[in-house]
């Protein structure tokens, strides 16, 4: 597949034609029942409504941090898992994954009983979901190869279903209390959580195609590019989830353009009743595979590259404030708490700490003994959890945020490989799922 195929004029036809008109595309949704009164509640809350818990992607959970953890249960799905698990405020999981009969599934916490599963199209596997104050969760599909965002309720009942171009390869609630939604091909919408209905004109990243000059020309199927978001290549133009700012409408985007050397950091608004770009930076040597994260205050926004850096940039003009080099390209998510303590992950590189001095980083502690498989995340307390190599096997270990070292390392039995990510529940219980398809739940020991 060549660079750029997701440009107006080089899209590959799809197997699939859109009947519609590129304003239906634009403007269709499948509403379910609702409502006008918007009574569902929307908060990072004490579970982990979002792949990095919020939406500034800040990788940190309000809850106080077991020193010690034991394993409650563990359970094969039948299939990959790409994505972090969401976890609603009473303790219900959701997943994705690829089995003959199921595409999303949910369980309960105490027990991993299975609440529901739900089949959707093979590309819903790639795409992260959120999960509201009432449980409703949010998600992307691609049913008959179009591209669609739904909704279920706690019990799997499917709420709305609106069609989109492309994949849903970020999802995540703004200050207002709507859904944002970007794919791989850079759509952008703000969909009401209620019916689905689109609250503000539609965004193209990658720009409108001109459909009068090329009369034959189709959307892209729904799952092209895919396979290279997860590690930032230029066939898939959009690879991360966005992070938002909640009081500003501010939400960050990587995007690589077609025929550009590097992709660019992106940053929009969401106010005034549309969507407006702020500004643009080409900093993303060989592209990035690392959603940007948003520091506590706002003024910061961190995100790295496949040349191996850590970048913090200036949320407000997009100016570089420093650039930390590091051993491994990072990849995944970035923790950073409300202090400031900033740690990155990718599967090829070892647990390491940093702080912001404004110009410069400076490094807190590192761990070069402790080679990640996942994305490590942080809780109050001074605590931290991430997925570790042991031996020919995975660890999860806890760790003291401060110093770097461990507390406390629990065995996944029979695990191989890496995690999706860590995850928190409301009572303190961490989750990790397995790329190959295991689910570990570990319960806090008091």
């Amino acid at each position: 597949m060549r660079s750029g195929v997701l440009a107006s004029s080089m899209w590959r036809p799809s197997r699939v034609r859109v009947l519609a008109s590129l304003a239906a595309v634009g403007a269709l949704a499948v509403a379910g029942c609702g409502t006008d009164v918007d009574d569902i509640a929307v908060g990072p809350g004490k579970g982990w409504p979002a792949a990095y818990h919020d939406g500034r992607n800040g990788g940190t959970s309000p809850v106080v941090g077991a020193k010690k953890v034991a394993l409650s249960w563990s359970r094969p799905i039948g299939g990959p898992i790409a994505e972090p698990v969401t976890i609603g405020p009473d303790g219900q999981m959701f997943l994705t994954t690829n089995t003959p009969t199921c595409t999303i599934y949910s369980f309960q916490m105490a027990t991993g009983r299975k609440r529901f599963c739900n089949a959707l199209g093979p590309t819903a596997i790639a795409t992260p979901s959120v999960v509201d104050g009432m449980t409703n969760v949010y998600i992307g599909d691609d049913h008959d190869n179009v591209g669609a965002v739904m909704s279920f309720n706690y019990l799997g009942q499917p709420r709305w279903r609106t069609p989109v171009a492309g994949t849903p390869i970020s999802t995540q609630f703004t200050g207002d209390g709507n859904l944002l939604t970007v794919t791989q091909t850079g759509q952008v919408d703000v969909l009401s959580r209620q019916t689905g209905q689109r609250v503000v004109s539609t965004v193209q990243l990658l720009g409108q195609p001109d459909f009068l000059d090329h009369p034959s020309l189709d959307w892209p199927a729904a799952g092209q590019g895919l396979d290279e978001c997860r590690v930032g290549e230029p066939q898939c133009p959009v690879a991360n989830i966005s992070a938002v700012d909640a009081d500003t409408g501010r939400f960050f985007v990587t995007v690589w353009q077609p025929g550009k050397p590097t992709a660019a950091l992106v940053a929009l608004r969401y106010a005034d009743n549309k969507i407006q770009q702020e500004w643009s930076a080409d900093l993303l040597s060989g592209g990035s595979a690392t959603s940007p994260t948003l520091s506590a205050d706002g003024k910061t926004v961190y995100v790295g590259d496949n040349s191996k850096r850590l970048i913090a940039v200036d949320a407000a003009d997009g100016r570089t404030k420093w650039v930390q080099p590091l051993d491994w390209a990072p990849r995944g998510g970035i923790s950073v708490s409300g202090d400031g303590l900033i740690i990155p992950s990718g599967d090829e590189g070892y647990l390491l700490a940093l702080r912001d001095r404004g110009d410069a980083p400076e490094i807190a502690w590192e761990r070069k003994d402790l080679d990640l498989r996942g994305t490590p995340v942080q809780t109050a307390g001074g605590t931290g959890y991430t997925a570790a190599a042991i031996g020919e096997g995975l660890n999860l270990i806890t760790f003291d945020t401060k110093t770097g070292s461990t507390i406390d390392s629990d065995v996944l039995p029979q695990a191989q490989g890496s995690t999706t990510g860590t995850s928190i529940g409301p009572k303190g219980e961490v989750i990790v799922a397995t790329r190959i398809g295991e689910l570990f739940v570990f319960k806090p020991e008091r």
